[in-house]
């Protein structure tokens, strides 16, 4: 049991514990959110207790959260044990369930949803803050996100920990330069669609290959980390490591985790290494096997993680499967189809899946992109890969989950 808890804190850890064995019991969901919710509501500072006496670090952005903290876990863990929300509940309820699990760590590596990031950081003190990147995403749901960003400036002017922010995302310098100690690296820009306009005076932003730009004096900052073709610098230390995370975005990601890592007391090369052995981060990137087919299983859940994996899969030939889904965890809007450059599956065998087949198909239409459609996601993957391809299945949050058998 965590130390200084007081009765109220225990009786609401009892309940959370009991809530989420049912949860998982019944196959409600993965027993990690409900029980959460509830401990709060019985204890409304047990959180910040739980958090006490811990290096905890948080990790935030639209695109890239999970594969980061699981990036951050790791190379946290060659100095001992790490909480840490692996499942993707990344709400304080999910932050309440991954620290109450892990009572001896003294390191946590959480995962946090962009707009309760300022929350988070006035209740749990982290040591650090990780900030990826910011983009259109679930508008249903998510505030502008230059509302985000002046969200995020307006709680780092009073934090007083180290914020690694993405150099590349010039909403994030935005909100990243309030902060009193910050350490840059290069995550790159997937989609810079809401990167236009300077977040400061709206003039326009003007881009070269490796900077950005405004007249009023906003620009990309000097780097402390960057990715290199056979590793990364950090802190002007050259770093020899190969990721078996496929893509440049996972790369940029792990430099972002390691340099966090490091702030954090980790030896860099040490930190390399655990990170460097991830081949799969909650089932991104793995595969599986329809009746007689191979499938690869990549999320994308809005246009920048599309974008980067449209990067990934670009140069090769096999069949892709698309699903999308909209449903409450997916975000109802399906609007953003249309920044979405789907023109770039041309010439591949592309089958439209999931509930929301027809916007899907619909939108590969206009993009001039010839496929068939099939709703069941499992039947278009047989029928993708039915003359013995391998298959790319991109799917948004709900359509990934049921394919791994993972209750959403």
């Amino acid at each position: 049991m965590p130390r200084g808890l007081v009765l109220r804190d225990r009786a609401a850890l009892a309940s959370m514990r009991a809530i989420n064995a049912a949860s998982r019991r019944t196959g409600r969901g993965s027993g990690t959110v409900a029980g959460g919710r509830v401990a709060l509501r019985v204890s409304p500072n047990l959180l910040s207790r739980l958090s006490l006496h811990r290096a905890i670090g948080l990790v935030s952005g639209t695109n890239g959260k999970t594969t980061t903290t699981a990036c951050l876990a790791a190379a946290l863990a060659s100095c001992g044990e790490v909480a840490s929300n692996a499942t993707g509940s990344n709400m304080l309820p999910g932050h309440v369930a991954a620290l109450a699990a892990t009572p001896g760590a003294r390191r946590a590596a959480l995962e946090c949803d962009e707009i309760w990031l300022t929350h988070a950081i006035a209740i749990e003190s982290p040591s650090v803050v990780v900030l990826l990147n910011l983009s259109r995403d679930q508008l249903d749901r998510t505030a502008e996100v230059r509302r985000v960003a002046d969200a995020w400036r307006t709680s780092l002017t009073a934090y007083r920990g180290v914020c690694v922010a993405n150099a590349d995302d010039p909403l994030v310098v935005h909100a990243a330069l309030e902060a009193p100690r910050v350490a840059w690296f290069a995550g790159g820009l997937a989609w810079g669609d809401d990167a236009i306009a300077c977040p400061r005076c709206a003039r326009g932003l003007v881009f070269s290959d490796a900077a950005w730009s405004c007249a009023c004096g906003l620009a990309r900052p000097e780097l402390h980390a960057f990715p290199t073709d056979d590793g990364a610098v950090v802190d002007g230390e050259t770093i020899v490591f190969d990721m078996a995370l496929p893509g440049a975005f996972n790369k940029a990601n792990g430099v972002g985790a390691l340099l966090a890592a490091v702030r954090m007391g980790v030896d860099a090369s040490v930190g390399a290494r655990a990170i460097a052995a991830l081949d799969e981060v909650a089932g991104r990137f793995s595969s599986i096997t329809v009746g007689d087919v191979g499938a690869r299983l990549l999320l994308a859940k809005n246009p920048a993680g599309w974008s980067a994996l449209f990067d990934l899969v670009g140069a090769e030939t096999a069949p892709v499967v698309v699903a999308v889904n909209a449903r409450i965890a997916d975000g109802l809007d399906t609007s953003w189809l249309y920044d979405v450059a789907f023109e770039r599956l041309d010439g591949r065998r592309v089958i439209a899946s999931g509930d929301r087949w027809r916007d899907l198909s619909a939108r590969l239409f206009y993009a001039g992109i010839e496929h068939d459609c099939e709703p069941d996601v499992r039947a278009a993957i047989k029928r993708a890969g039915a003359n013995g391809d391998r298959v790319e299945a991109i799917c948004n949050y709900t359509a990934f989950a049921e394919l791994r058998g993972v209750r959403p």
